[in-house]
């Protein structure tokens, strides 16, 4: 027998040796407290494993999974419990549209525990290659370490798209796709080098979107449908710090107005209605490119009336082909009459639903932990909390799938400190899932790291940015 011979059979024996049968398990009739929650939760068939650690001491962890034509994936560990990603994809693919189950037993002082099985639901709507985030320290630092990144929403590979190491001092924020569209994206760059990347179909500017009639450059992106025009919001703030021991921090207009950046033209388009004296933020465009919502708030004096800033949901008309507005401003949502605030009216592609954060005021819900997702029904006028993915901590951030059905927003519901992405489920019929947490190989990554996810954006397909070329940019400091 030859030494390769040995090694793999020494390989095999240890392997197996390691892997122990659960024997007279003590039943109990409760789930397990599993890390992250991933108990009857709703996913997509192209998912990366759900791999997860349940919350008590245990010497070793056991899984079974199994679908209902009785194939099963058998997986033990003395940490938790990471599934092997083939065997997990092909189940998933086999069971598309129906469940499978999970059974967890651990053993503890030699004796081991099997828990009731749960149910993990493989929806029929297929979601996005992958999702872009900011990486940050939730500290106030100037020009900490950041930067945007890339994640495979299959496996669980994280690609670097951008750093704020390529020029510094800098700071990345604010990036934005066309409908979750990889080849088209608007990013901001802050800082000595600063400027606003776009890119469109493989070709790379930096812009100088500052013009005299504004009071800034451009700052909260959201594509037009056609491709063809980008609103931004301009805004001129300041930060505050809060003297209560539950409050840290606070964001607010001092000025704040909504412009279109007119692409093929190069032309900054506005209206005195998005420029007046009143707060107006967060744009967005409808499915169909012919209207225009955003946040607007009546000025208040500042800082010390700054919890009676309150924005309500409001629209007005745009004319493609034209690139005009319209006339007259509608409220939709008319937040201020309850004392509340909206931020990230972010409406469904199929043109369906708004969703939206409210908060008690202002917009910088991200430090809010009164702030909740609502979604509003454009075609019946129904308006409600969204109960099913909502928690006693912050909700912010949200964006959704490029077919509508998945949306992911951001939360601070582990410990109301970072937040974290996650995803929940929407049909046809409005039916909300209950969301699971990003998905990581492993499950104490976010328990482990320093950083916060901030505006997580799903992508059809991988983000191409040529870095040394795009330096080369941002430091001559030429400018479109």
């Amino acid at each position: 027998m030859n030494c390769k011979l040995l090694i793999i059979l020494f390989v095999f024996g240890l392997f197996f040796s390691c892997t122990e049968k659960v024997n007279n398990p003590v039943k109990v009739d409760t789930v397990p407290d599993i890390f992250p929650d991933y108990t009857d939760v709703t996913i997509p068939a192209t998912i990366a494993p759900l791999n997860f650690t349940v919350n008590e001491e245990f010497e070793k962890i056991n899984a079974v999974i199994e679908d209902f034509k009785g194939n099963k994936i058998k997986v033990q560990g003395r940490k938790n419990i990471q599934i092997p990603i083939e065997k997990w994809r092909n189940m998933l693919k086999e069971n598309t549209g129906g469940e499978i189950t999970v059974t967890v037993a651990v053993k503890h002082e030699n004796q081991w525990k099997q828990y009731r099985s749960f149910l993990l639901y493989i929806s029929e709507y297929p979601m996005d290659e992958g999702l872009v985030y900011r990486l940050i320290a939730p500290g106030y630092e100037t020009y900490s370490k950041m930067g945007i990144y890339q994640r495979s929403l299959s496996d669980f590979k994280q690609t670097t798209l951008l750093e704020n190491t390529l020029v510094s001092p800098s700071c990345v924020n604010c990036h934005s796709f066309k409908q979750t569209s990889a080849n088209n994206m608007s990013l901001h760059v802050r800082g000595e080098y600063g400027g606003t990347i776009l890119q469109t179909n493989g070709q790379t500017d930096v812009l100088n979107l500052k013009r005299d009639s504004l009071i800034g450059p451009g700052v909260y992106p959201y594509w037009h449908p056609q491709g063809k025009y980008i609103a931004y919001s301009v805004n001129t703030t300041q930060q505050m710090f809060h003297s209560a021991a539950d409050e840290r921090i606070e964001v607010v207009d001092l000025e704040s107005d909504i412009m279109v950046y007119d692409i093929e033209s190069n032309k900054v388009l506005i209206t005195p209605l998005l420029k007046t004296a009143n707060f107006e933020t967060f744009p967005s465009f409808s499915p169909d490119g012919k209207t225009l919502y955003f946040s607007c708030s009546t000025q208040q004096e500042l800082p010390g009336d700054y919890k009676e800033i309150r924005y309500n949901l409001c629209k007005i008309d745009f004319d493609p082909a034209t690139g005009s507005f319209g006339t007259k401003i509608d409220t939709l949502v008319w937040a201020d009459k309850d004392r509340k605030s909206v931020s990230f009216a972010r409406p469904s592609y199929d043109g369906k639903y708004m969703m939206y954060t409210l908060s008690g005021y202002g917009n910088f819900s991200i430090w809010h932990k009164e702030a909740d997702l609502w979604l509003l029904d454009l075609q019946t006028g129904e308006n409600r909390l969204l109960t099913e993915v909502n928690s006693p901590d912050t909700e912010s951030y949200h964006s959704w799938s490029s077919n509508s059905r998945w949306f992911v927003f951001s939360s601070r519901r582990i410990d109301g400190l970072y937040t974290r992405p996650y995803i929940a489920s929407i049909d046809e019929n409005g039916k909300v899932s209950k969301p699971f947490l990003l998905p990581q190989k492993d499950p104490d990554y976010y328990l482990m790291s320093l950083y916060s996810f901030n505006i997580p954006e799903f992508v059809n397909g991988s983000v191409q940015l040529d870095l040394p070329k795009l330096k080369k940019q941002l430091v001559s400091k030429e400018r479109k």
